[in-house]
C-alpha cells in the first residue's frame, strides 16, 4: 500500500513544484527527469512487490474506512467543477456548465450525505492494476521525460504562443496521478473522481496554445468527456441507490444474473466508450493534435484513452450475450474498420496516428465487448502494445516536426539519410504496430481466433478488412522514410537529450516485448482473465460457443518452434533494414538516375519534356481522398454509429429500470 500511495501521490507534489517553475533551466529539467525516474521506478517495484509478496487470485483490497479522504475529495470535485464554470464563462460555453453540474453535484450530494459510506475496500491491487501501473509508470514518466526537452524546441519555433510551459509540465504529472488513482480504484465514486481529473486535465492540455482551434478543440473534448462523465454518475446513482452497492468487484458479482446490472454497466460503458474516443465520440481525439506532441503522446498511449478501455476490460465478464456486449463489440469493431479506412486519406502524422489510435482502441473495445477470456487476453495485449508502440511514434514525429517544420508524411521522404537515428524509430514502430512478430499483429490473431469461435461473424469481418487497411496506409508511410532522392544528405540532430533518454528506451521495450510476450501471458495476463470470468463459470458454460479458462494459454502454445523461428528471422529484419538502407543510400556509385517521363536532369526531382523545357516531379502517396475521404465517410460514420448507440441505449434502460 505505501508503494501505491506514493505512486498516487507523488506526481501530484512534483506537479504543484513545476508549476511554480515558470522558467525553463536545467533545475526545472532536472526535477522532471527526476520525478519521472522516480515513478518509473515506484512502478516497476510495485509490480515485483505485489507478485512476490501478494496472492492476486481475487486482488489485494485496502482502505475501508475513508471519510476524511472522501470531504478531501469533494473539495477538489467543488474546485474542478468551478475551474469549469469559470472557463465556460469566459469562451461563452455555457453549456459544459450543464453537463459539469450534472455530474458533479450528485457526487457531491452522495458524499455529504453518507450514502456512499461503505465498509468495503476502496482499493483493489489485481493482475489487472500491475499492468496498468506498469503501462501508465514506465510509458507515462518517459512521456513527461521527453516533454522536459520537446517543449522547449517547441517555445524556440512557435514565438507567438505564451511560454506557460512549467503549467504544461505540471499537468502532464497530474495526469499520472489521476491515472495511477483510478486505476487503482475498486469504489466507483473514487474512480469516478479520478476520471473527471483526467477530462479537465485533458481540456487545459488540448487548449495550451489558446489558439482559437485549440480553444474550440479543447472544449469538444471537455463536452465529450463531461457526457460521458454523466452516464458514469447515472450507474453509480443505480448502484448505490437500487442495488445497494459501491464497488466495482460488487457490480462483476451479478455476471451471472445479467439482468439486474444491465443499465449500470450499459451507462459505465457508455462513459468508457466516449474516453476512448470511439465513433461518435472520436472528434475530441482527431483534435487534441492541435496540443504539443507529449499531450498527444500521453492522451494516446498511457492514459485519458487507455482508461476507458480499462473499465471496459473491467466490466468484460458482465457483457457476454447480452445487450451491452453487442453495443460495445459492435460500435469498437465499426471504429477499427472506419479509423483505418480514415488513416488512409490523410497526409499529417499525428493525424494518421491519432486514427490509428481509434482504430486499435476499437479493436479492444471489440474484444471487451466479447466477454470472453481470450478475446479479453488479445485485448489486454493489444493494450501494453499500443502503448509502448504509438508513445514512441508520437515521439519520433514530434521530433522531427521542431527538427524540419513539418509532420507531414510527404515531407518525410529520404529521412532514412535525413535524420537516421529517427528514421530507426520510426521503423521500429511502423513494425511494431503492423508487422509479424510485434505484439500488435500476436494480438490482433488471437483476437480473430476469439471472434470466430465466439461466432462473431460481423467482428471477423471488421478484423480482417481493417487489417488490410492498417498495413497499407503504414506500408506508405515507410516508403517514404526509405524513398531518397539523388543528393539527399544527413542533417543535424537537433533532437535535445532528454528525448533521446525517453524515446530510446521504448524503441527497446518494443522489441524486448515481442520476445516475453509468452512470458507476461502466463505471469499476469492468464492469470487475470482465469480470474476475472470464474465468478461467471456458471453462465458461460451454457453460452454457446465458450470455451474453458485455459483458452487463453492454448493460444501460446498453438504457436509452433517453426513460428518462432519464422518471427526471430522477421524481428532481426525489422532491426537490420535501417542500417542495410542507410548503407546502401551512402554508396553513391550504386545509384542510378529514376527514369522520368522525359530526360532525367540529374537528381531525380526534375526531367526535361519533349519540348526541352524542365519540369519538376515529385512521387507522392496515393491518398484516396475521392474514394473514402474524411469529406465522403466521416459524417455517414458518426450518424450511424449515433443512431445505433441510441437505440441500444435506450433498450439496455428500458431492459434494466422496467423488466
Amino acid at each position: 500500500m505505501p508503494a501505491l500511495a506514493f505512486l498516487i501521490l507523488f506526481p501530484f507534489a512534483a506537479a504543484f513544484i513545476l508549476f511554480f517553475m515558470k522558467r525553463d533551466s536545467r533545475a526545472r529539467t532536472f526535477v522532471v527527469i527526476l520525478s519521472a525516474l522516480a515513478e518509473l521506478a515506484a512502478s516497476i517495484f510495485f509490480a515485483i512487490d505485489n507478485f512476490a509478496s501478494h496472492d492476486m487470485t481475487m486482488g489485494t483490497f485496502y482502505m475501508a474506512e475513508t471519510h476524511v479522504i472522501d470531504m478531501i475529495m469533494a473539495a477538489v470535485e467543488i474546485f474542478l467543477m468551478l475551474l469549469v464554470f469559470s472557463q465556460a464563462v469566459r469562451f461563452r460555453k455555457f453549456y459544459v456548465m450543464i453537463l459539469s453540474a450534472l455530474g458533479t453535484l450528485p457526487a457531491l450530494y452522495l458524499d455529504f450525505t453518507g450514502m456512499s459510506e461503505t465498509s468495503a475496500s476502496h482499493i483493489k491491487v489485481d493482475h489487472l492494476t500491475v499492468i496498468m501501473v506498469l503501462v501508465v509508470g514506465i510509458v507515462g514518466s518517459l512521456i513527461c521525460m521527453y516533454a522536459a526537452g520537446y517543449i522547449k524546441d517547441y517555445h524556440h519555433h512557435h514565438t507567438e504562443f505564451r511560454d506557460r510551459s512549467g503549467y504544461f509540465l505540471s499537468l502532464l504529472f497530474v495526469f499520472l496521478g489521476a491515472m495511477m488513482g483510478l486505476i487503482s480504484s475498486d469504489n466507483l465514486l473514487w474512480m469516478y473522481f479520478f476520471w473527471e481529473i483526467t477530462s479537465v486535465c485533458s481540456f487545459l492540455l488540448i487548449g495550451y496554445s489558446q489558439t482559437r482551434e485549440a480553444v474550440t478543440n479543447s472544449f469538444r473534448a471537455l463536452w465529450m468527456n463531461l457526457l460521458g462523465g454523466c452516464g458514469f454518475m447515472a450507474a453509480i446513482i443505480f448502484c448505490v441507490g437500487i442495488m445497494e452497492i459501491t464497488n466495482i468487484s460488487q457490480l462483476l458479482l451479478f455476471a451471472a444474473l445479467p439482468a439486474m446490472a444491465l443499465f449500470p454497466v450499459a451507462m459505465l460503458a457508455f462513459a468508457a466508450l466516449t474516453k476512448s474516443a470511439q465513433l461518435p465520440f472520436s472528434g475530441w481525439l482527431l483534435g487534441a493534435m492541435v496540443a504539443p506532441t507529449p499531450t498527444s503522446a500521453l492522451l494516446h498511449s498511457a492514459t485519458m484513452v487507455k482508461a476507458g478501455v480499462y473499465l471496459l476490460l473491467r466490466l468484460s465478464p458482465m457483457m457476454h450475450g447480452t445487450y451491452v456486449g453487442i453495443m460495445v463489440s459492435a460500435i469498437g469493431g465499426f471504429t477499427f474498420f472506419a479509423a483505418s479506412l480514415l488513416a488512409i486519406t490523410v497526409s499529417d502524422g499525428k493525424k494518421v496516428l491519432a486514427y490509428s489510435t481509434i482504430s486499435n482502441l476499437g479493436l479492444i473495445t471489440a474484444a471487451a465487448g466479447c466477454g470472453m477470456p481470450e478475446a479479453v487476453w488479445a485485448g489486454i495485449m493489444l493494450l501494453i502494445f499500443h502503448a509502448v508502440t504509438k508513445s514512441m511514434m508520437f515521439m519520433s514525429v514530434g521530433a522531427y516536426e521542431n527538427s524540419t517544420g513539418s509532420r507531414d508524411v510527404e515531407d518525410m521522404h529520404g529521412m532514412i539519410v535525413r535524420y537516421p537515428r529517427l528514421a530507426f524509430v520510426m521503423t521500429i514502430g511502423i513494425f511494431g504496430m503492423a508487422v509479424v512478430p510485434m505484439g500488435m499483429c500476436v494480438a490482433k490473431w488471437a483476437a480473430l481466433k476469439a471472434f470466430i469461435d465466439s461466432g462473431y461473424v460481423y467482428l471477423t469481418l471488421f478484423l480482417c478488412f481493417g487489417s488490410a487497411s492498417t498495413l497499407f496506409y503504414w506500408i506508405k508511410w515507410l516508403g517514404k522514410i526509405f524513398s531518397v532522392p539523388k543528393g539527399s544528405y544527413k542533417h543535424e540532430d537537433t533532437v535535445h537529450g532528454s528525448e533521446w533518454i525517453a524515446i530510446w528506451p521504448l524503441s527497446l521495450t518494443a522489441v524486448i516485448l515481442c520476445l516475453i510476450y509468452p512470458v507476461i501471458s502466463a505471469l499476469v495476463v492468464t492469470p487475470y482473465t482465469q480470474n476475472a470470468f470464474s465468478g461467471a463459470v456458471n453462465r458461460f458454460a451454457t453460452s454457446a460457443g465458450m470455451f474453458d479458462h485455459a483458452a487463453a494459454s492454448e493460444t501460446i502454445a498453438a504457436i509452433s518452434t517453426e513460428d518462432f523461428i519464422i518471427m526471430g528471422v522477421m524481428l532481426i529484419c525489422m532491426c537490420v533494414l535501417p542500417l542495410g538502407m542507410k548503407y546502401v543510400n551512402s554508396v553513391q556509385e550504386r545509384r542510378v538516375l529514376a527514369y522520368m517521363s522525359g530526360f532525367n536532369t540529374g537528381d531525380d526531382r526534375s526531367f526535361y519534356d519533349s519540348l526541352g523545357e524542365e519540369k519538376g516531379q515529385y512521387l507522392s502517396n496515393w491518398y484516396m481522398r475521392d474514394v473514402f475521404g474524411e469529406k465522403k465517410l466521416l459524417m455517414p460514420c458518426l450518424m450511424v454509429t449515433t443512431a445505433f448507440l441510441l437505440v441500444m441505449l435506450t433498450v439496455c434502460t428500458v431492459g434494466g429500470l422496467f423488466i
